[in-house]
């Protein structure tokens, strides 16, 4: 019995206690749970407070398309009501295309130099301007013209019945091809009066005409999620700008990267004479 007892002591004195499991309540970094942590009702219970966002979440408005025959009212706010009305075959495709290729060919097309930041560039369009007054735009002036073409004269007559509208002036613009475009701007210009109405006649090629709304005063001249709208200007589609659309929208025809042919598009105005 003794001899068992000191073989006892003899061989325990080989092994060594085991360590002490830590407690996870006492261990930093350790995340306690119930199956883990014994005699335990659970992980502390954890509140979340909820924060008011400082900025609502916008979204930016799909663009809108307009291709069909009709009068649209586009906005209407404290400036007034912005109303287009579009005429896709205002002009019959044989009409339009004696029409087309004889201002081509017989138009004083040139192409003006304009300022922007202090920059002078040569536009990338060919321009002329037909009326008893000069008109300024872009920090630039072209001169008065009186000699209306006879085909011009013949459109403006055209134009004015449809619309209803007189108008004393016409800008012509000549895209040579899809390398050719106007940038984002309002006819604004004090010479056009206060709601100017723009009637738009476009000969040739199809090309995108863009619109954009005003940013609010707000959004600090930020158009990121502003309305917009498209509309394809096709070979004899005439397009009229009424009401408050120069005051409360830009539009531009931009670049095209594919085969583009020539187009000219025809502004008809009226100008009144600058204080």
């Amino acid at each position: 019995m003794g001899d068992k007892r000191q073989r006892a002591r003899v061989q325990g004195a080989w092994a060594r206690a085991l360590p002490k499991a830590p407690n996870p309540r006492e261990t930093p970094g350790v995340i306690s749970s119930p199956s883990t942590a014994p005699n335990c009702w659970g992980p502390e219970e954890v509140k979340f407070e909820f924060q008011q966002p400082t900025q609502l979440r916008r979204e930016i408005p799909a663009e809108k398309v307009i291709e069909k025959e009709g009068e649209f009212v586009i906005s209407q706010g404290p400036t007034g009501i912005s109303r287009l009305r579009l005429f896709p075959s205002f002009l019959s495709v044989g009409e339009a295309d004696w029409m087309f290729a004889r201002l081509l060919e017989e138009l004083p097309w040139q192409q003006k130099s304009n300022m922007h930041q202090g920059v002078l560039y040569d536009e990338p369009r060919l321009t002329c301007w037909f009326g008893e007054l000069p008109y300024t735009y872009s920090n630039s002036t072209l001169q008065a013209n009186p000699e209306w073409h006879p085909v011009l004269l013949e459109l403006k007559g055209q134009v004015e019945l449809a619309s209803g509208h007189s108008f004393n002036s016409l800008l012509c613009n000549l895209y040579r091809d899809g390398k050719d475009s106007i940038a984002w701007h309002s006819d604004s210009e004090p010479s056009l009066g206060a709601r100017p109405t723009i009637a738009s006649l476009s000969l040739g090629d199809t090309r995108t005409f863009q619109m954009r709304k005003q940013p609010a005063a707000e959004d600090r001249g930020d158009h990121t999620y502003v309305e917009r709208l498209r509309v394809p200007l096709a070979h004899g589609t005439l397009l009229l700008m009424e009401g408050a659309v120069q005051e409360d929208w830009q539009h531009r025809v931009p670049k095209e990267y594919h085969d583009r042919g020539a187009r000219i598009n025809l502004t008809f105005r009226t100008v009144y004479p600058e204080p």
